[in-house]
């Protein structure tokens, strides 16, 4: 059945590399470099570009791959430099910053040439990448969010997690079951008499406070559900409302969690992540996204699970985020580099990483594919399609110009109150004023 697979694979990528005769060199040996972040993925990647490969030899794809923050760094210092990769993984709130630098190239000319059918595409990741009428990415995977869970400490705890409320007042049964969960190193749990918050061993919730001007890992999610709303417009919007009491709530209720003992103090936090404090046993919960599910699965230190995220005041709302790949506007081989992102991008490609179970393809028919390859192995992440297809379950990261600034301005806001060097509302009103003069300014 996998070498079926294959074969159709690779007649739907000879269809879609056969366009075109060349711009020079391209008609001879051209290497290609494509850029990815996310070594789980690499793999799954490095298979589309062997089909590519094959069905056009006069092209080589070579993979380079660095993690997140180191990723950011060298492509920026490439950009400047005129070495950046011919083919680049991009997110979505990243791309205007390139795009005003004249760095990314406009494929929508070649789109419109090729006919790419964008409705194949899982609703509302096609839009987020034009700008100003042009298009610089096509879709290659989407992400939901949920709640990662260690079922063992769970199961100790006696708790539930597959229903949970919030509030940003008393924090609902979301709150009451992290603080089942903290234990302290006498025993004691986050909910009983004698606890102590100054000696904890397990950790109810392990929040990605570290997590920028989104907070698509942590608070971002319960913000919106408690009625929050980031821009005036999405995409390229120009007005942003970090003011929002609203907001201002859920950043509290996060610090009041710190206060408690049941999430660690912000300059004791981990600075390996999230998933390396869950992988210790120290924490019980967390916020992830479905990119993740594989590390987690695969974990050989803790058994994990996934539940819904709690459902707040406004409903359940996930945040819904998709990467794409997008063109070096400096690359010297334009038409190959527009072949192999047509390639990532289409149906052949994408049902390769789906059968890969690392993330949820754009291609909604490969996506579904992806879910089988999920349950193949035992998985059940049937949470995070859920999410995705819940009427007003989702809601769209901000994609504007300054994405950089904001994320500095708002970052810097919020580890004030991580800190508890200030309230939530006083340090985000004052990010507020500062991000909104960025569009105001001459």
């Amino acid at each position: 059945m996998r070498r079926g697979c294959a074969a159709a694979a690779l007649l739907l990528l000879a269809a879609a590399c056969g366009s075109g005769g060349g711009d020079g060199p391209e008609d001879g040996k051209v290497t290609l470099t494509y850029a990815l972040w996310d070594d789980v993925q690499q793999g799954a990647y490095q298979q589309c570009a062997d089909a590519f490969q094959q069905a056009d030899p006069g092209v080589t794809i070579k993979i380079t791959q660095n993690a997140w923050d180191q990723y950011w760094q060298n492509l920026t210092t490439q950009m400047v430099s005129g070495q950046a990769p011919d083919v680049i993984t991009m997110q979505a709130s990243y791309y205007p910053q390139f795009v005003k630098n004249g760095q990314l190239l406009d494929i929508d000319p070649m789109v419109k040439a090729d006919k790419v059918d964008l409705t194949r595409y899982r609703p509302g990741l096609a839009e987020p990448w034009v700008k100003d009428g042009r298009r610089y990415g096509l879709p290659k995977d989407w992400d939901t969010m949920a709640v990662i869970y260690n079922t063992k400490l769970a199961e100790q705890a006696g708790v539930d997690l597959s229903e949970l409320t919030w509030n940003p007042a008393d924090g609902g049964t979301f709150e009451k079951a992290i603080a089942r969960l903290t234990v302290d190193q006498n025993g004691k749990r986050g909910d009983e008499p004698g606890f102590d918050k100054t000696k904890v061993a397990v950790h109810g919730i392990v929040p990605e406070l570290n997590d920028g001007s989104q907070g698509q890992n942590s608070w971002g999610n319960l913000a919106v559900s408690n009625g929050f709303g980031y821009i005036d417009k999405n995409p390229f919007g120009t007005r942003y409302f970090y003011d929002s009491p609203k907001l201002a709530e859920t950043v509290t209720w996060f610090r009041r969690l710190i206060d408690k003992g049941y999430a660690a103090p912000y300059d004791k936090t981990s600075s390996l992540g999230i998933d390396a404090v869950l992988n210790s046993g120290k924490g019980a919960l967390g916020i992830t996204g479905s990119w993740m599910i594989r590390t987690y699965m695969e974990s050989t230190e803790q058994k994990f699970a996934f539940a819904p995220l709690p459902t707040g005041p406004q409903g359940r709302k996930s945040a819904f985020n998709g990467l794409a790949d997008v063109i070096y506007s400096g690359t010297p081989h334009p038409e190959a580099a527009w072949k192999w992102v047509k390639f990532l991008g289409s149906p052949a490609c994408q049902d390769i990483v789906a059968r890969n179970a690392v993330v949820f393809p754009a291609v909604a028919s490969s996506s579904e594919r992806s879910l089988e390859a999920y349950r193949a192995k035992g998985w059940d992440v049937r949470v995070f399609v859920e999410e995705a297809e819940a009427a007003d379950g989702t809601f769209l990261l901000p994609v504007s110009d300054h994405g950089d600034e904001i994320n500095q301005i708002v970052s810097s806001a919020l580890e004030e109150v991580w800190l508890g060097r200030k309230d939530a509302q006083t340090a985000l009103t004052a990010a507020n004023q500062q991000v909104n003069a960025l569009f105001t300014a001459n």
